[in-house]
């Protein structure tokens, strides 16, 4: 009787292994053919605010003519949420006129946001709002889940307004059990239960007694709704005592969440290019010390959106770039990327490396932003291979601020080698010192981080960034006729000192020119003869007064020729005329040259000028390039308006 009790068992547990295994297998059978809904993109139309969508991440599509001024915008590069989305995205250029498809990124609202025009968008300033965001280009962030119908913060989406509803089905109540002994036919009935695969028939839509917009569901995690249908069988955990039939249980829920975004450090805001050396000879120890002097400044920079970006270009034969601007867009992510960099070898042809940079590396397409300066920071194991004052000059002139950190320099048995002697003074924005390092070891170039990091945080001293003060070449067309007289003609003068004192004159800032005519024309000074605001204001004092007719339109062509030929392809080129009678002569058609060659014309009439000649001069919208005094002794209460005028439609153009 003992050995047929013992067979019994043993029958027993061999088929309720075998239920158990068959079970298991036909659960992962079923769980097979399941297949995720495919994602796709919610689209919305161009006033569509940030703000209401509750969403902290989303993709959308944008459509076509987003650019339109009546979508307002708030901000630059992080946007207040009650801006229009996809007018964010074209202000940003990630986005063009066209529409297409833009990643959205809400952050934490600011104390202010300034606005700015880019990319045929003028964005405004704000001085405060609660929720801000940034838009990427679309590509989805790995192990995140997007969500393909948007939540709106209003009562009813743009769908549910347009007559779509959602359907909400309920999960079938579950009995709850109470816990009792457990007998061995009990547990052969559970058994059997569990190898018997039980598939919930889906409620159709109209067994549904309700309809409501979708609940918002966060991003990352998938639906409960999706959950119920995946799988074929209710788990343990949802029998159990007092356990919620209408909620997915954590463990059916993936954990992955957004990180939090750092949108940079807001006092230093810089577009920065390091240019390493990778050449052969520095080495494969000192090249690792190289990166690590990377990683400490992407640390201390507290990259992001709202602050410094960072770009890396190694150099030997050729330089290369690893990434660029928008590559990167927080310092963890960008100090990862910098220990995967190798060394590529080669010699160091710094000169073309920077030619590389100018031409290439700051641009739109590579995430350069219109309000942050340009800034390239050379590093350099001994001397460069190649020349460099050129390609430094033409950076310099493009509003590069270039630093130079030079290690281990040529020792004095080794100068003869120097393709270029001096050459950090010549390739820097200026040779006070402030754009130059010498370190003497290479064990010793970690002492440079933190000044690296101070200086070029220091944007007030960043002379080589274009501004409306520093990056024109301004030619003055004085009227020197007889009617002027030589008292007049003297505050003329005053006027063009007081409009130049407001420049910063160098000869890779703004440069000045002048041109005085009557019935002829005369050259007082190009704009490659002076090169300081001190010598400038002399040569202004030391114009004589002429005295004859006036020939304005000979005046103008003659300025085009002789004066604006030799201005420099990256200036803005100004003319400021200053006239008190009408021309003897055309000007339209000298005037038409003028504006078809770029000369932005400023026409300053003062007593017996035309009006409507002026405004001929005048660059267009002539309100806000032609001016009229009465008198002479007035002009001075001029110079604020003219200046402020030559700012703002210099602020309102995309640098580069």
């Amino acid at each position: 009787m003992r050995t047929v009790v013992l067979t019994m068992k043993a029958s027993v547990i061999e088929m309720f292994l075998v239920l158990l295994v068959t079970g298991v297998h036909s659960n992962k059978e079923t769980s097979k053919k399941i297949k995720r809904p495919k994602f796709t993109v919610p689209q919305i139309n161009c006033d569509v605010k940030a703000g209401k969508i509750i969403n902290p991440e989303f993709i959308v599509k944008c459509p076509a003519g987003c650019q339109d001024p009546k979508f307002h915008v708030y901000g630059t590069d992080v946007y207040a949420s009650y801006s229009s989305v996809c007018g964010a995205a074209v202000h940003s250029g990630v986005l063009d006129n066209s529409g297409g498809k833009v990643l959205v990124r809400k952050v934490a609202g600011l104390s202010g946001y300034k606005g700015s025009y880019s990319n045929g968008v003028q964005s405004l300033s704000l001085p405060r709002w609660r929720e801000s965001f940034i838009v990427l280009e679309s590509k989805p962030k790995k192990g995140v889940t997007y969500p393909s119908a948007l939540t709106y913060s209003s009562s009813k989406s743009p769908a549910a307004q347009a007559g779509e509803t959602t359907k909400a089905y309920q999960r079938p109540p579950i009995p709850a059990t109470t816990a009792q002994p457990v007998t061995l036919m009990q547990l052969l009935a559970v058994t059997v239960a569990v190898a018997t695969p039980t598939i919930l028939p889906r409620p159709s839509p109209s067994a549904a007694s309700t309809t409501s917009i979708r609940r918002p569901e966060p991003v990352g995690h998938r639906s409960q709704e999706m959950d119920l249908w995946s799988t074929t069988t209710y788990t343990s955990s949802q029998n159990r005592p007092g356990a919620d039939p209408g909620r997915v249980p954590k463990e059916e829920l993936s954990t992955q969440s957004l990180e939090p975004v750092s949108l940079g450090d807001p006092n230093c805001k810089i577009d920065l290019s390091f240019l390493i050396d990778g050449s052969t000879s520095i080495g494969k120890r000192r090249f690792r010390i190289q990166k690590q002097l990377l990683a400490g400044v992407a640390q201390a920079l507290d990259i992001g959106p709202a602050g410094p970006l960072m770009g890396v270009v190694q150099y030997g034969d050729n330089p290369a770039t690893h990434f660029n601007l928008k590559t990167h867009m927080n310092s963890r992510d960008l100090k990862t990327a910098i220990e995967k960099i190798t060394q590529r070898g080669g010699l160091s042809n710094v000169g073309r490396a920077i030619s590389f940079v100018t031409k290439n590396f700051f641009s739109k397409a590579n995430g350069n932003r219109s309000s942050a300066p340009n800034v390239v920071v050379v590093m350099v194991d001994g001397w460069p291979t190649d020349k460099v004052e050129e390609a430094s000059r033409l950076a310099r002139e493009s509003g590069i601020n270039i630093f130079f950190i030079t290690i281990e320099g040529a020792a004095e048995n080794e100068k003869q080698y120097v393709v270029e002697p001096n050459f950090a003074n010549k390739a820097v924005c200026r040779t006070n010192g402030f754009y130059s390092f010498h370190v003497q070891s290479w064990f010793g170039l970690h002492k440079t981080l933190q000044p690296l990091v101070k200086r070029v945080c220091d944007t007030d001293r960043l002379a080589c960034s274009k501004t409306c003060l520093n990056s024109a070449d301004i030619g003055f067309i004085i009227d020197g006729s007889s009617s002027v007289g030589t008292g007049n003609f003297r505050t003329v003068l005053q006027f063009v000192t007081n409009l130049t004192k407001e420049f910063e004159i160098s000869d890779t800032d703004t440069r000045v020119g002048a041109v005085q005519y009557t019935y002829e024309q005369r050259l007082e000074f190009g704009f490659d003869q002076y090169s300081s605001k001190p010598d400038i204001l002399n040569a202004i004092k030391r114009v004589g007064y002429w005295s004859g007719g006036t020939s304005t339109g000979a005046a103008i062509n003659f300025a085009l020729e002789q004066l604006f030929k030799k201005s420099k392809p990256n200036k803005r080129k100004l003319m400021i005329l200053i006239t008190d009678g009408r021309s003897y002569d055309d000007v339209r058609i000298p005037a038409m040259a003028a504006h078809l060659k770029g000369v932005i014309t400023y026409a300053i009439g003062v007593a017996w000028a035309a009006q409507e000649e002026l405004e001929v001069i005048a660059t267009h919208p002539a309100r806000d390039h032609s001016f009229f005094v009465d008198e002479f002794d007035n002009l001075y209460q001029y110079v604020p308006r003219i200046i402020q005028n030559i700012c703002t439609e210099f602020n309102s153009q995309p640098r580069n």
